[in-house]
This record gives C-alpha cells, structure tokens and sequence, in this order.
C-alpha cells in the first residue's frame, strides 16, 4: 500500500478517534460500522477502504488506546516523583475520568471486550499489558524485578476493577466511596515508590 496522502490521513484518524469513542461508549457489539462511519462524517465504503473490517477496526483502537497509557506513565512518574501512583490513582478514579467513557482509559473500557476477541488480540493485548505493567514497576521499589511486577499487576487490577465497579454504581456518593477505597488501595499494594532520580537511574 503507498503512502497515503495528509487528507487520507485526517480521514483515517477520524474515524479511529469515532472509533475509539464508540468501542469505548458502547462496546464492540454495540456499535455498528454505519454508526461508527457517521460518527466520523464518512460514508460505511470510506470505513471499509481504510480499515477493512469492523474487527481490524477495534484491534487499531485497542493499539492506540493501550499506547496511550504507556506513553502517560512515564510522564506522570517523571512529574509527580515519589507520589506519582496516588497521583495517577486520583485521576484515574477521578470523577472526570470516571465518567468520561468514551475517552477514558482503554484499559478499563477495552479489556472486557478482548476477552470476547480471537486470539491474535489476546496476543497483542497481553504484549501491551506487559509493557504498562513493566513501566509501572520502574516506578517502584523492591528487592527483585519479579516482586516489583507483581505489585505492578497488583495496582493495575485494583485500579482497573475499582474504577469498573465505581462507574457501575447509580448514585455520586456510592462511587466517591469506592473510588476513594480503591485509590488506598491502589497505593498501599503499589509499596514503596522511587523518587524521580531512582526511576531515571
């Protein structure tokens, strides 16, 4: 495939950003590629000439989506130092983020829709999933890398479960509750934290 013209390559990042919104809003199931060809301004022909096939589609945006994170969590240990995982926790269980689905995290929004997936996304999901847990652990203390990850692990489910069941309650007050919960949570299985000199060594 030649490469494509700067007007192919705003069309083509529409509809992954109307693509992305809408996995994240609605689920793969719903959404069709006509909804998703509307949110974007472009006809199902234009979808289908960029990407082929709904399921390609979602593998993009889960790509991207993941990318972002492991792209955000060096940023936010290099400006927040010693305190950067009660800084991401706040955010991430925050209430702007907790009800911003369609630009929320894709961890979160995503990861129930993998596990219905063929195995070539399982593969690029864990891939992915292995480097944000490897970059969360170059943020923490321990006496061994093996330690360090399973703390890793252990922060990324409590923040992913957490921020789930605090976007799935009805009322404000019951999600403060949890969110606030699982930001401890979050913090005290993450353990000791490297300073921004330690994480740049």
């Amino acid at each position: 495939m030649g490469k494509m013209t700067p007007k192919k390559q705003k069309t083509r990042q529409m509809m992954l950003d109307a693509a992305s919104q809408s996995f994240r809003s609605n689920g793969y199931t719903g959404i069709g590629v006509d909804g998703i060809a509307k949110a974007a301004g472009v006809t199902s022909g234009a979808f289908y000439a960029h990407f082929g096939s709904k399921n390609k589609a979602f593998n993009a945006v889960l790509d991207v989506g993941l990318d972002e994170v492991i792209e955000a969590i060096p940023k936010i240990q290099q400006e927040a130092g010693s305190q950067w995982v009660r800084a991401f926790a706040e955010y991430y269980l925050g209430q702007a983020h907790r009800d911003d689905l369609a630009c929320g995290c894709a961890m979160a929004t995503l990861s129930p829709e993998v596990v219905r997936a063929d195995s070539e996304v399982h593969l690029v999901y864990e891939k992915k999933m292995k480097k944000i847990a490897e970059l969360v652990s170059e943020g923490l203390e321990g006496e061994s890398i093996e330690e360090r990850l399973s703390r890793a692990w252990a922060m990324l489910g409590v923040l992913i479960g957490g921020l789930t069941i605090a976007r799935a309650v009805k009322t404000q007050s019951a999600a403060e509750e949890i969110a606030s919960s699982i930001c401890s949570a979050a913090i005290n299985v993450s353990g000791k934290i490297k300073s921004v000199a330690e994480i740049k060594d």
